[in-house]
């Protein structure tokens, strides 16, 4: 004859057991759980495939064009995410090529940049908004010489690619400043009363970059 054990006697059986002996540990609290990694990625640039540009209107009828040999961008984003796009970068003014040595020593001189005294211009972005499929702006200050103006780029996410076993990442960006802004005054007037250099510069930035490994 089987005798009846109580569901009170049997719970405090298996108390005492898995005092004893040990059992499964509890489920996890959100103090205690582990947090999913954040997927907020830092990228790193590929000089080799990027390059930051600009363009100035010359006598008013054609546009030189420049670049920026030398730069360091710290660029970080979820690329299903772009509203979490950071980035900051410091470019080194000393590096500019127009193709042409004379000019270019012109523009690293005090009518221009200044680059003894104002080495590098900086950008440091501030958010992202207006986010419309790939197309984003990436609001920031832009520093030159000794002058910071918020500036916003329009930018575009190109795609992403798998690559020798790295993930890669491409965007332009690109925004129009008036250098008089920042203290870029030089010009010359033309015979027919224009102006040798305009006002306007259109910077043009191209950056393919890869995911860095944890």
């Amino acid at each position: 004859m089987k005798r009846f054990i109580p569901s009170s006697l049997l719970a405090l059986l298996v108390a005492v057991i898995v005092a004893a002996f040990g059992g499964p540990e509890a489920p996890a609290t959100l103090d205690n759980a582990t947090v999913a990694d954040d997927p907020v990625a830092a990228w790193t640039v590929d000089a080799a495939h990027s390059s930051v540009g600009f363009s100035v209107r010359h006598l008013g009828i054609a546009n030189v064009r420049g670049t920026f040999s030398s730069y360091d961008v710290d660029l970080q984003f979820d690329p299903s995410d772009l509203s979490t796009l950071a980035t900051t970068a410091s470019i080194q003014v000393e590096t500019i090529d127009t193709r042409n040595q004379r000019r270019d020593e012109h523009l690293r001189s005090d009518d221009f940049f200044n680059v003894e005294a104002f080495p590098a211009m900086r950008f440091e972005s501030t958010g992202v908004q207006n986010i419309d499929g790939d197309a984003f702006e990436i609001v920031g200050n832009l520093t030159i010489k000794d002058v910071t103006r918020e500036v916003v780029l329009a930018a575009t996410m190109n795609g992403m690619a798998e690559f020798m076993g790295n993930e890669v990442a491409a965007l332009t960006a690109e925004t129009v400043i008036d250098r008089h802004d920042y203290g870029l005054t030089w010009n010359r007037m033309t015979e027919a009363g224009g102006v040798v250099v305009g006002s306007d510069i259109t910077i043009t930035l191209e950056i393919e970059a890869a995911r860095e490994q944890v």
